[in-house]
């Protein structure tokens, strides 16, 4: 496997991918601290945060719950029931409102049958299988010669990999539209419900939209890997198995 790395003619194709990745993550820290550290007028939790939100969107039978970590914010669809973590649950900042009124925002997707968040959740359960399996299979198969020659049992591994990784590939791509429009969702309430003032929504869009960049990374990334591998499977057969 480390052989790959060093020997694959198209390695240069996912370099791009791995340095927005990189430079997305460096302003996701860089923003979140920034406004972590200022308070929100009203002086409102994340916690209350969402709860006002769910409320004045009609869902006061979705939960506010308090999860361990850091940025493990999520809504959970099946639970319908918003999950935050302790520094978002707890904080009054800027951050802490942006983040959890973001988790709000899928919820609010979710009551409006919103289309890319239901293929989403269609796709969840494939594209795990997907992710877990797809770089065995093209790894099994690369070991059998399947990127030295188009024929044989090893190139049809590799092949099945590739169909696989590009389940999770497009569901990347479905995920952007669910978040950008999240955090559209977010930013409306907040600013229609009087939690924060336009001169603080800035630092909620600024900690969202960087937030929404390391989707975009995530997605070039997959985007990029997946090319690299069909640049290999087209090249098979034109030289010896370079894995």
């Amino acid at each position: 496997m480390l052989a790959y790395f060093y020997i694959d003619p198209y390695f240069w194709v996912t370099i791009p991918g791995a340095l927005v990745a990189l430079w997305a993550q460096m302003r996701l820290s860089s923003a979140y601290a920034v406004n972590s550290r200022v308070a929100g007028a009203r002086g409102v939790t994340g916690a209350e945060t969402a709860r006002t939100l769910l409320d004045r969107n009609g869902m006061a039978n979705h939960e506010v719950f308090r999860v361990e970590g850091e940025l493990t914010d999520h809504y959970d669809p099946s639970k319908r029931a918003v999950f935050l973590s302790e520094s978002v649950y707890d904080g009054t900042s800027l951050a802490a409102m942006g983040v959890a009124a973001h988790e709000v925002g899928h919820a609010i997707q979710h009551k409006a049958a919103y289309g890319p968040l239901g293929l989403r959740m269609a796709l969840v359960g494939v594209t795990g299988f997907a992710s877990q399996a797809s770089w065995w299979i093209i790894i099994a198969g690369a070991l059998l010669g399947g990127f030295g020659s188009r024929n044989g049992f090893g190139h049809t591994l590799v092949i099945l990999g590739v169909m696989l990784f590009s389940v999770v590939v497009f569901f990347q791509v479905i995920t952007l539209p669910v978040e950008y429009d999240a955090s559209s969702r977010a930013k409306r309430e907040l600013v229609r419900l009087g939690l924060v003032n336009p001169t603080e929504l800035a630092g909620v869009e600024q900690v969202l939209g960087a937030a929404a960049l390391t989707y975009v990374a995530s997605m070039l990334n997959a985007v990029l890997q997946l090319l690299q591998l069909l640049l290999r499977l087209r090249g098979s057969g034109r030289r010896g198995n370079d894995w």
